[in-house]
């Protein structure tokens, strides 16, 4: 079990180690003026990504700054059950997030997708429908960025073969951002 454990540190903190934060820092900017001119926020992702999207969303919303005042208009796309499981069962589980953000999104809107591999169709679908819109879009990604890589106009690229250890660093991207945004505006 100890080598387990001092395996999953090292390759966690390898990645952290190393990495360019430079496309964090200008996924904060963007999200500091969304927060000034109320643009919202939409997060997505499958699997534990689902999960974390949901999480950042609370995160972004109360942690940001607990008064609400400068609280960021953020939701997570995977939210609301009846949603998916309706545009999924009815149109395709491929169109469950570009489906919602035609809907709800308008131009200068921030897409933030989270995906291990960035291959997912319904990724896919997502980042090409926030270009239409005239969105912004951020992708914090695992493996080799996938498609995602090239559509996202803030990639986020943590090249690590783990979906455990992509996970966490979505998490860890998201409470940096929280953080720096409460610095910033609460």
């Amino acid at each position: 079990m100890i080598d387990l454990i001092n395996d999953y540190k090292r390759n966690l903190n390898s990645q952290l180690a190393s990495f360019n934060w430079a496309p964090v820092e200008k996924l904060a900017e963007y999200l500091i003026d969304a927060a000034k001119k109320g643009h919202q926020i939409f997060l997505c992702g499958n699997g534990g990504s689902a999960g974390n999207a949901a999480h950042l969303a609370n995160d972004f919303i109360y942690g940001v700054d607990p008064s609400g005042k400068f609280a960021l208009n953020v939701e997570a796309l995977t939210a609301n059950t009846s949603v998916l499981t309706c545009l999924g069962n009815d149109i395709g589980y491929d169109v469950v997030f570009s489906h919602q953000l035609k809907v709800k999104a308008k131009p200068d809107d921030i897409l933030i997708v989270l995906s291990g591999s960035g291959n997912s169709e319904n990724i896919i679908k997502a980042l090409e429908q926030a270009k239409l819109l005239k969105m912004t879009s951020a992708a914090i990604l695992g493996y080799s960025g996938g498609k995602a890589l090239q559509l996202a106009d803030i990639p986020i690229h943590f090249l690590v073969n783990d979906m455990q250890i992509s996970e966490d660093l979505q998490i860890i991207v998201g409470h940096m951002l929280m953080r720096y945004l409460n610095q910033e505006l609460a």
